[in-house]
């Protein structure tokens, strides 16, 4: 990342802790806020990421930064018969965790506490690994992707859903208004967190998105490295193999 975005610009803590903090206080919130923001588009976007990953016949998935399991509870649709959601948040685990057991489906899902920079899971234990909206909270974007790597298996596929800048007018123009003035004020009317929601629209300027982030992903040593942009290119979806 070009630079070290955090939520709160007074803090003395590290970004981790930051982001931890940030996402207990808004998890109740969370997915009404995502819906909101999103205009339910991102509804969408996690069908084509569990399209992909199920195309590959999954056996075991792990969800990074899984939040409150919206993509572990669809990815449940999928062959996979283990899937583990991580998150560094237990506030938004919990809301996971509820959600997980209204569906029954708390035999097939676990959710685990976890950094997603320092995976606690053998080398090459999932078939499949997915991030949504989660990369750029990492506080070390190479070391988070090459734990990613290790824990994949040969030829598994590595499915990332970020936010991305659109680059044509007037989308570009719109999407920068939307996020410097709307979205940080949607927070604030809705969230209890009024830095929340401004660090989320700051920290996807600043996220290296596109080819940017295609060649930290061959860096790392992911191969078969692709990015198909969404939605005019306010989100992307990368997909990759080892």
């Amino acid at each position: 990342m070009s630079k070290n975005v955090t939520p709160y610009k007074e803090s003395n803590l590290g970004k981790k802790e930051q982001v931890t903090e940030m996402f207990d206080t808004i998890s109740k919130n969370y997915d009404g806020l995502n819906r909101v923001i999103s205009f339910g588009i991102d509804i969408k976007w996690r069908k084509k990421v569990v399209k992909l990953v199920g195309a590959t016949n999954p056996k075991s998935v792990l969800d990074i930064a899984t939040g409150t399991a919206d993509l572990a509870i669809n990815l449940a649709k999928t062959s996979a018969e283990r899937i583990v959601g991580l998150d560094i948040s237990p506030g938004m685990l919990e809301v996971g965790k509820q959600k997980i057991q209204k569906k029954a489906l708390s035999e097939k899902i676990e959710m685990v506490l976890g950094d997603g920079e320092k995976l606690p899971f053998e080398d090459n234990s999932f078939d499949a690994i997915t991030v949504a909206f989660g990369v750029r909270n990492f506080e070390n974007l190479e070391q988070g992707l090459q734990e990613i790597l290790r824990v994949l298996k040969p030829s598994g596929i590595f499915v990332v859903l970020e936010t991305s800048v659109p680059v044509k007018t007037p989308f570009k123009q719109f999407y920068k208004f939307y996020t410097k003035n709307i979205l940080p004020l949607i927070g604030k009317l809705f969230s209890k967190d009024n830095s929340a929601y401004g660090y989320l629209s700051e920290s996807a300027a600043a996220f290296p998105y596109g080819e940017n982030f295609n060649n930290i992903l061959r860096k790392i040593g992911f191969i078969d490295v692709n990015d198909k942009p969404q939605t005019f290119g306010v989100a992307s979806i990368y997909t990759a193999t080892k």
